[in-house]
């Protein structure tokens, strides 16, 4: 798969301050890449490195093979869109307005505008001022200044920030769309759990250091955190349950027809398989594997350990 955005060992010092260090990392064509962490991880200065805002201080950085910080690959720009944490735009333009704007400047014919606008839902309210737009009129308005162009490469720098749950679902919406046409997206977020769902990679960043990169599950199995199983049964038997289970399991909670265990990810389906004479007392069993949030701060606490 070809790498449109390359990292290799690159720091970001200011004065005695490292922002970034010895990052190496790929973003590939077709993938959405969530690059996730505390705030002041280093996460916006990676993305305006990529962008070409500022140079790296050590290492190198390609983006389509171009150096985004030199002065020839000013050019390289129009192939990408970006949208910032905190937009801000004119509010006596209407949204419409706006965006044909931006696509001047992007040097893009203006029919495009009502059909990104569709796009992003503000179909009906492209007439409408940007002073009468909600927090999360206004973003999906920024992600379709983003797309004027059809960029190859979208960067989102904490784009979900301050929207409510229903303007969250709907941005995610847009996104899951994009993912499935093949865009090439990078979405910078300290939002764990609702990244979760919409990124084919996961960059965790901790003090402005790349401390684990791979999917959800590639990070599950580094942090090696257990798998958590709820039994419902028929009153007093937990504790055949519990017999049978054996010493691979650690008992979180234990009630009359309630048995909820923790056991090592890999030891789930032994142990499951063991109890093939017992299921006629189980009436539920359920599975919980831990989620982005308890990963990262797994591996930010293995990180921290001296």
């Amino acid at each position: 798969m070809t790498a449109l955005v390359t990292l290799s060992a690159v720091g970001k010092r200011y004065g005695v301050v490292t922002a970034v260090a010895d990052v190496t990392l790929d973003l590939r064509a077709g993938e959405t890449l969530a690059l996730v962490g505390h705030n002041g991880a280093g996460k916006t200065t990676l993305v305006k490195l990529i962008l070409g805002l500022i140079a790296p201080s050590t290492g190198t950085l390609r983006v389509f093979e171009q150096d985004p910080a030199s002065a020839k690959a000013a050019g390289l720009r129009e192939g990408l869109g970006f949208l910032p944490e905190n937009v801000a735009f004119h509010g006596a333009m209407t949204g419409r307005e706006l965006l044909r704007f931006y696509a001047r400047l992007k040097r893009e014919p203006a029919g495009a505008v009502d059909r990104l606008l569709e796009r992003v839902g503000l179909g009906a309210a492209g007439g409408r001022r940007v002073a009468t737009y909600s927090k999360g009129m206004r973003q999906r308005l920024g992600l379709a200044q983003a797309l004027i162009g059809e960029p190859e490469l979208l960067l989102l720098d904490e784009p979900t920030s301050g929207l409510d749950p229903a303007s969250r679902a709907d941005f995610y919406g847009t996104i899951d769309a994009l993912r499935r046409e093949g865009a090439t997206i990078l979405i910078s977020t300290h939002a764990l759990a609702e990244i979760e769902a919409h990124a084919d990679r996961v960059a965790v960043m901790h003090r402005g250091r790349l401390i684990a990169l791979g999917s959800v599950d590639d990070l599950r199995r580094a942090a090696a955190l257990p798998v958590r199983l709820c039994f419902t049964v028929a009153p007093c038997n937990t504790g055949r349950l519990l017999e049978r289970l054996g010493s691979a399991v650690e008992v979180v909670a234990r009630g009359e027809r309630l048995l909820e265990v923790t056991c090592p990810p890999e030891a789930k389906a032994g142990l499951l398989r063991r109890l093939d004479d017992l299921w006629q007392v189980i009436d539920d069993v359920a599975l919980e594997t831990p989620g982005l949030p308890a990963v990262y701060s797994a591996l930010v606490a293995r990180e921290d350990r001296p």
